[in-house]
């Protein structure tokens, strides 16, 4: 397991953990990331990825995409 942020840009991954506080976790989740669910990182943005999860864009800074294990 690697954290979010530093696998391979373009490349799908499976969520397998998501860590951090409850609220952050629920926040994570409400943006579409669930264990199991893949996502890849389209391009990374002065330290800030935008990941496609589901059928969505979504903008994450790095410490958030930390807690995120692929």
């Amino acid at each position: 397991m690697i954290p979010l942020n530093i696998a391979d840009v373009g490349q799908p991954q499976i969520i397998k953990k998501i860590g951090g506080s409850p609220e952050i976790k629920k926040h994570l989740e409400d943006l579409g990331f669930n264990i199991g669910g893949e996502v890849s990182i389209i391009t990374t943005i002065g330290g800030n990825l935008i990941i496609k999860v589901k059928d969505s864009r979504v903008a994450v800074s790095s410490e958030m995409a930390r807690r995120i294990m692929v």
